[in-house]
């Protein structure tokens, strides 16, 4: 088989274990990002199976219409960049694990790093130090800190323990079943909307992009919060109403945002990243070697099961056998 692989922007996924599971297929990487149709069609007109980089690219019903040999698509977690529907029309198989599962442990980590580099203006006092100054001011520290956890899953879950064994006070909002599985996990759910964003020093957003999730956070919501609040967002941009957060850290409120993630990626031209209350970093919080050879590991398995005739993790399965 034909397979190609987008967006990996370091050459990683060879490097990995996992990619043995690769052995005996003509495998092209592709370690650059391209958006032009014209482009991706010509780059990905031989291919047999095509293997996305989280949502990286989008593929949309223009493209698969013009990738007649396409037959399936590989990949982990949810979809919203894929126009299934025009997959399915094209016979083109789309396979992607999602659902109960291991956590991000990466994801995690990262935002907690995000929220101490905040706390304690890591990334300030290391600039200041390498120009030749020392000590350019006072930090704070977690103990004793309200962290507020936007949606209580599998990430969450992990923050609110790492929270717990710094001393802070975890307090929790987000959808129904959110607010019930912290509950019945012994953790504060706040009192209302309202007051989750008002009373808490430091907010984390984790729930997953979709359309009802898209834009959930609002500018009045960021600005209910605390002058020397933080921010912390490891999930993704489109969370937040386009605009509201930058909007709100010119009205000072909150004091400062750890973002992973950003509207446009790759991108070094938002305005968000040269805020001056920003802390950013490149999209990392899920990238470490251990995770992608992970999620990896899911979604070759995906392609050996669909080469030996039973394919898994079939999110349009009407389209199989035929694909």
């Amino acid at each position: 088989m034909k397979i190609a692989l987008l967006d990996d922007w370091f050459d990683t996924l060879r490097t990995l274990p996992c990619f043995a599971k690769l052995d005996g297929h003509d495998v092209t990487v592709h370690t650059d990002h391209v958006e032009d149709i014209d482009v991706l069609a010509g780059r990905l007109a031989e291919a047999d199976i095509l293997v996305l980089f989280r949502e990286r690219t989008a593929i949309t019903a223009a493209l698969v219409e013009r990738l007649p040999r396409l037959r399936l698509i590989s990949q982990r977690g949810v979809h919203p960049h894929i126009d299934v529907a025009a997959c399915t029309r094209q016979g083109v198989l789309v396979c992607s694990k999602k659902g109960p599962g291991v956590p991000n442990v990466a994801a995690a980590e990262h935002t907690f790093a995000l929220m101490l580099c905040a706390l304690r203006n890591i990334p300030g006092e290391v600039a200041a130090l390498k120009s030749g100054m020392w000590q350019t001011g006072v930090g704070r520290t977690a103990h004793g800190k309200r962290l507020g956890i936007y949606s209580y899953g599998k990430i969450g879950r992990i923050v609110a323990g790492y929270a717990q064994a710094f001393g802070m006070e975890v307090v929790v909002w987000g959808r129904d079943g959110s607010r019930a599985a912290a509950q019945a996990d012994g953790i504060t759910v706040a009192e209302n909307r309202a007051a989750f964003f008002a009373e808490s020093d430091i907010v984390t957003l984790h729930p997953r992009l979709t359309p009802e999730t898209r834009g959930t956070i609002t500018g009045e919501d960021l600005a209910r919060m605390k002058p020397d609040s933080i921010l912390v967002n490891t999930a993704r941009a489109a969370l937040i109403v386009p605009g509201a957060l930058r909007a709100a850290l010119d009205a000072g409120r909150p004091g400062v945002a750890a973002l992973d993630v950003f509207d446009e990626e790759p991108t070094t031209a938002d305005p968000l990243i040269h805020h001056p209350r920003v802390i950013a970093t490149p999209h990392i919080g899920f990238v470490t070697r251990e995770e992608l050879d992970l999620q990896f590991g899911d979604i070759f398995d995906q392609i050996t099961g669909y080469v030996a005739g039973q394919p898994i993790h079939m999110i349009n399965p009407e389209v199989w056998p035929h694909a």
